[in-house]
């Protein structure tokens, strides 16, 4: 009979939680544990969630008046009220205990609500709603914390408070099952005067059944927030990337100016115009895609204040696709490769030179690619250039964030000829077309 006994405790255990493995797969139920401010609505409806599931393995006992490890009423209840407060609290009490109701069980009603209530109550006691996803169940612990030194004594007496008011729900149903018989269902040793060690292990069984969902909903939260967190810093690296412009451009086009206000003003208006384009490109919030057209547009604005400096040593040839002109592609991804070209093709090269940029589709990827015929680079420092070149390694890191490993970059040079960069992404869709 001991066996039996303690065998119902531990499926009770393996039961609560599968319950909860099963319900964190739901993204429904994942976005609604995240919420830590939910909606006269969204608490009714994390109401129905609990409902739906706990009062099932009510119905499911009432029924086949066995399998008694599956009524998790009181725990599911006290739940309810822990995540959602005392409205999900009381309205998921007051639906779970319909299958006991219908069975005569007519306590059962007054004392789910109540559970749930108390679950509210205990949600608006934490000094802060991450206290309880960080309850333990070990009491030794949650004293000792309390008389620690240093350690935050309000959470610690929120965690005993909690600990208790579990033990004080178990206690309050099998007080109410004692004193009447049948109108309460609960688990307890079916033989006269049962060991106390016995009393015990239904008290701490209960005690683990609230415990466990918290601790399995608690690392799916973690996970997501852990994702979140991911997200915001790929975003802020992406945009860091995509902010870079070499300072040296900026002194170099400002002294530029400054030469031309006393001998060509238009010039000067010219250049500065162009200049605030691309300070209002780089210090605005962009997308990580734009279209192509809008990454040449920036080509030209930036090539045009090189021209100034260089003269007619610096030219520029496009043979661009006319269907890659609307293709997104990562935002300052061509500047940073058309800067190297200048840098370190062109201006050393006494006569000047020609950047050419191209695109194309093929095989359902884009094509993008770079070239001078400036000095080219040496094949020492070509076989470490996409981890060590500034411009270049850049545009290789933001790729793969990007894309993982769903991208290309190679870059082909020899010395005297020129340098040729070509980057092949996949084709992705053209925004509000459905085209891809």
């Amino acid at each position: 009979m001991l066996d039996q006994h303690l065998i119902r405790l531990l499926v009770k255990l393996g039961i609560v939680a599968s319950l909860a493995s099963i319900l964190v797969r739901s993204d429904a139920f994942k976005r609604m544990l995240l919420r830590e401010q939910r909606t006269l609505n969204q608490r009714l409806l994390l109401a129905l969630s609990f409902s739906s599931i706990f009062a099932t393995g009510v119905a499911t006992r009432v029924v086949t008046r066995s399998y008694q490890a599956v009524d998790l009423g009181l725990e599911g209840s006290l739940l309810s009220g822990i995540l959602g407060g005392y409205v999900t609290g009381l309205v998921s009490g007051i639906l779970i205990s319909v299958p006991a109701m219908f069975n005569g069980e007519y306590l059962s009603m007054p004392l789910l609500a109540g559970v749930g209530v108390l679950g509210g109550l205990l949600r608006d006691c934490a000094p802060d709603t991450e206290d309880i996803w960080h309850f333990s169940p070990f009491f030794d612990l949650s004293i000792y914390r309390l008389f620690q030194r240093g350690h935050d004594h309000r959470r610690s007496a929120f965690h005993l408070f909690f600990l208790l008011a579990i033990l004080f729900a178990e206690f309050l149903r099998i007080t109410l099952g004692h004193i009447f018989p049948d109108s309460v269902f609960y688990l307890y040793p079916e033989w006269d005067s049962p060991h106390p060690l016995t009393i015990v292990i239904v008290y701490i069984t209960t005690l683990f059944a609230v415990t466990l969902p918290l601790k399995i909903w608690n690392n799916t939260r973690n996970e997501s927030k852990l994702a979140e967190q991911q997200q915001v810093l790929l975003q802020a690296r992406l945009e860091a990337l995509s902010s870079q412009i070499n300072p040296h451009f900026l002194f170099n086009t400002l002294n530029s100016v400054s030469s031309l206000i006393r001998t060509d003003p238009g010039e000067a208006r010219n250049v500065v115009y162009k200049l605030s384009n691309i300070l209002r490109r780089l210090l605005r919030k962009h997308d990580n895609f734009n279209p192509l057209r809008d990454e040449l547009n920036f080509i030209n604005d930036y090539l045009a204040i090189e021209m100034v400096r260089f003269g007619d040593k610096l030219h520029f040839e496009k043979d661009i696709a006319p269907n890659t002109l609307d293709r997104p592609v990562p935002s300052m991804l061509l500047q940073p490769l058309v800067e190297n070209c200048i840098r370190h093709g062109l201006s050393g090269k006494v006569e000047g030179g020609t950047i050419r940029v191209s695109s194309r589709l093929a095989d359902g990827r884009l094509h993008l690619s770079v070239e001078d015929d400036g000095v080219g680079i040496p094949e020492v420092k070509l076989a470490t250039l996409l981890e060590q070149g500034i411009g270049v390694s850049n545009v290789n890191e933001r790729l793969k964030v990007l894309f993982g490993n769903d991208y290309r970059m190679f870059i082909d040079s020899k010395p005297g000829t020129g340098t040729r960069i070509e980057i092949q992404i996949p084709e992705l869709q053209v925004p509000g077309t459905g085209v891809s």
